[in-house]
């Protein structure tokens, strides 16, 4: 019995060291810097890679969605969407990282479905406005702050983040597992659960709510730098506030998002920068 315990703490010790060998090896090679805000972000998967697979989920969406015939609405996102992307690449050339503008292919699209309040950039430049927010966005100021919010998240490279903090947890998991394999099933599912909890309540969310605020940043800075009023996020933000209440939301720290207190707070702060970068055009 005492041998057995003695492998079994070994077996225990070996596989957590294990694991901090690999994080520190996969953080030391695998982080990259954020243009603007300048943090340092995990980016474990290459970006052709990430690139290829939002470019096949691109085309599976267009094919099941119908995009906008009115012209005048799809040349006003498409016309914002070009002056955001331009701006954006002059971020990524004053940070250095002028190699990275290669990797994207900027396109934009309008998808006809009223009740989808929602626009999103795909890693690549692939952006799809859905006329839902039309209503909120009001002019193009107001359209500047979503899409200039959503390509802050491609040029952050918030996806091959996020993909990487998932397989950094999935990768503390199995360790985990192994080194409970001698213990009860009731007791390894117990620690395996508060792990899952840990890793999502602990990291996970708490990094999604970083990458909202950092894109809110990062995109207040790029559309004034593209000639839009960044002043205009303040009530658009109040607006899709607003159009939320009537839902239940989570706690800050159960949600994705930050509060809507705080991310017009923190929008506020970063004001006197963004203004610096505005010139009408």
């Amino acid at each position: 019995m005492g041998t057995h315990m003695t492998i079994n703490k070994g077996f225990c010790f070996s596989s957590h060291y294990l694991l901090f060998i690999l994080v520190a090896l996969l953080m030391a090679v695998g982080c990259a810097q954020v243009p603007i805000t300048e943090r340092r972000g995990l980016q474990l998967i290459p970006e052709s890679n990430i690139t290829s697979m939002s470019l096949v989920e691109y085309d599976k969406i267009l094919s099941k969605s119908r995009l906008s015939s009115d012209e005048k609405e799809v040349d006003t996102v498409q016309r914002v969407g070009n002056k955001i992307a331009s701006a954006a690449e002059d971020f990524l050339r004053d940070a250095g990282m002028q190699e990275d503008i290669k990797s994207y292919q900027w396109e934009f699209n309008l998808i006809e479905d009223d009740k989808m309040v929602n626009a999103w950039c795909m890693p690549g430049g692939k952006v799809a406005v859905y006329t839902g927010i039309l209503p909120y966005t009001k002019d193009e100021d107001g359209l500047a702050t979503v899409m200039a919010h959503e390509v802050g998240h491609a040029i952050a490279k918030h996806g091959n983040e996020r993909m990487s903090q998932g397989i950094l947890a999935a990768m503390g998991g199995i360790v985990l597992s192994v080194a409970l394999s001698n213990q009860s099933s009731g007791n390894r599912n117990l620690y395996m659960a508060a792990y899952g909890a840990g890793a999502s309540l602990g990291i996970l969310l708490p990094y999604s709510r970083l990458h909202e605020s950092e894109a809110d940043r990062i995109g207040l800075m790029v559309m004034a730098r593209a000639g839009y009023d960044p002043r205009a996020a303040v009530p658009f933000w109040e607006r899709m506030n607003n159009q939320g209440k009537s839902a239940q939301r989570p706690p800050e720290f159960l949600s994705t998002h930050p509060a809507p207190s705080s991310r017009i707070a923190d929008i506020r702060k970063y004001m006197p920068d963004a203004l610096r970068y505005y010139n009408p055009q």
